[in-house]
C-alpha cells in the first residue's frame, strides 16, 4: 500500500466543547429569516438543555420543527423538503443522532432541487444532483456516525428489495459541526455502545483501507486513541462529561477519516444488511465488526501481509499493556478485544433481528468490501454473517 496523490476534504468550521451548544444562536447569521431544525424522537423536543437553545433560536427567527423518527427514508426526506416550503429556510439545523444528521443533510440538498430524492442515490437513482444546498449546520447527540463530518447522507428503504445508499456530493459536508458532549450525557449504554462501536470501526477501518493516506492514518490513530481509553467509560458511566468529550471528538474524526479513506467489510455488510433487515446501523457495525477483523486478519497472515498486519498490531499496542510483543501478539490483542468490548456491552446478535442463514446469498451478494484491505470470497462472506449470527 504506497501513498500517492490525494486530496482532504472537511467542515468549513467545528465547533467543540462542554456548552458549545447554547452557542448555536450566535452562528447564525443575524440577517436569517427561516430556520429549519430536524429532531430525532419527541423526547428530544421535551430535553431542557435543547429547549432552552430552541427558545433562543424562535426569540430571534421564525422557526420551523421537523421530527426524523427512525433511520431516514426517501419518504420521510421529501415530507420534510414539502413541509418547509411555506417559509423556505435559510438554514438547517439537526440535531440528533447520525440518522438525524443524515435527514438534515439530505434536506438541506434536495429544498433547492424540488425533487425526488430517491432520483439522486448512488446505485438506485438516475440523476446526478448539482451540488446546491441550504446552510447546514449538524450538531450530534451521539458519538458514532460522524455524519456531521461528512459529505454523504445514508438513505434506506427496507424490505425485500430494499437498500442503503447515499446521497452524495462534496458541497454537502455540513457549513459547521457543532460538537457539545453534553448533549451524549443522556444517551443510554445500549446506544451509546452501538454508536461507540460505529465510531471505532470507522477509525480502525479507514486506517487499513487501501485508500488511506498519511492525513488519515494520523487522525485514525488519534482517534482510536480516544476510543481505546474512553469507549467503556461512557458505557459504564455515561455521565463521564470527559469520557463523553474523548468519544464526540473520536466520532468526529471517524467521520474526516471514513470521508477521506474509505471503509472496509465491515460497512458493506451494513449497508447490504441494513436494507433488507430492520436494524439499527450502529448494531449492525457492532455485532460484524469482531467476525470481520477476525476473517480479514486470518487472511491477511496466509498472505503474510506484513505492511497491513503492522497497521492493526500499532492499534492492538494501544489497547495492551504488556511492551516488547512482537507484531502478531498485538494483532491478536486487538481482536481480543474487541470480541471482550462485544460482549461487555452486550451487542445484540443479527439474529435477534430475523437475520438467518436463509439470507446470506442476498446479503452477501449486494455486500462491497472495495477498501477492504484483503479482498474476501462469497464463502468467507458467508462465513463472517455466520460468525455474527
Amino acid at each position: 500500500m504506497n501513498y500517492t496523490d490525494f486530496s482532504f476534504a472537511s467542515p468549513s468550521s467545528l465547533q467543540f466543547g462542554v456548552g458549545k451548544f447554547l452557542t448555536l444562536p450566535a452562528l447564525i447569521n443575524p440577517l436569517t429569516k427561516n430556520v429549519l431544525i430536524v429532531l430525532g424522537s419527541q423526547s428530544h423536543k421535551t430535553s431542557e438543555y435543547i429547549t432552552t437553545v430552541i427558545g433562543k433560536l424562535e426569540a430571534r427567527f421564525s422557526v420551523t420543527i421537523i421530527t426524523i423518527p427512525t433511520e431516514p427514508t426517501p419518504e420521510m426526506v421529501d415530507t420534510a423538503v414539502l413541509q418547509s416550503q411555506p417559509n423556505v429556510p435559510d438554514i438547517v439545523v439537526a440535531v440528533g443522532g447520525g440518522s438525524v444528521l443524515d435527514a438534515g443533510k439530505a434536506i438541506s440538498a434536495m429544498i433547492p432541487v424540488n425533487d425526488g430524492v430517491k432520483n439522486y442515490l448512488e446505485g438506485v437513482g438516475t440523476k446526478t444532483h448539482p451540488g446546491t444546498k441550504i446552510p447546514f449546520i449538524a450538531v450530534p447527540t451521539t458519538s458514532g456516525t460522524g455524519s456531521e463530518a461528512t459529505k454523504n447522507a445514508v438513505i434506506s428503504e427496507v424490505g425485500e428489495n430494499g437498500y442503503k445508499k447515499s446521497l452524495r456530493h462534496n458541497n454537502f459536508i455540513p457549513d459547521t459541526a457543532l460538537l457539545d458532549p453534553e448533549l451524549a450525557v443522556s444517551c443510554p449504554p445500549s446506544q451509546t455502545a452501538a454508536s461507540g462501536m460505529d465510531a471505532f470501526t470507522q477509525l480502525l477501518e479507514s486506517f487499513v483501507s487501501t485508500n488511506a493516506n498519511p492525513l488519515t492514518d494520523a487522525l485514525a490513530v488519534k482517534g482510536l486513541e480516544l476510543c481505546a481509553g474512553n469507549l467503556l467509560t461512557c458505557y459504564r458511566n455515561g455521565d463521564d462529561i470527559e469520557a463523553r468529550a474523548a468519544m464526540a471528538l473520536a466520532s468526529y474524526i471517524s467521520g474526516l477519516t471514513l470521508a477521506n479513506a474509505g471503509l472496509g467489510l465491515v460497512h458493506g455488510f451494513a449497508s447490504s444488511i441494513g436494507g433488507y433487515h430492520k436494524i439499527p446501523h450502529g448494531v449492525i457495525c457492532s455485532r460484524m465488526m469482531s467476525a470481520c477483523n477476525d476473517v480479514t486478519i486470518r487472511e491477511l497472515k496466509r498472505a503474510d501481509n506484513s505492511f497491513v498486519l503492522k497497521k492493526f498490531a500499532t492499534i492492538g499496542r494501544m489497547f495492551g499493556k504488556n511492551s516488547g510483543k512482537n507484531t502478531l501478539y498485538y494483532v491478536d490483542h486487538l481482536l481480543a478485544i474487541i470480541n471482550e468490548f462485544t460482549h461487555e456491552m452486550q451487542i445484540p446478535k443479527l439474529s435477534d433481528y430475523g437475520v438467518s442463514s436463509v439470507n446470506y446469498v442476498k446479503i452477501v451478494a449486494a455486500t462491497d468490501n472495495k477498501f477492504n484491505p484483503v479482498k474476501l470470497s462469497k464463502e468467507q462472506l458467508a462465513e463472517v454473517l455466520e460468525l455474527s449470527i
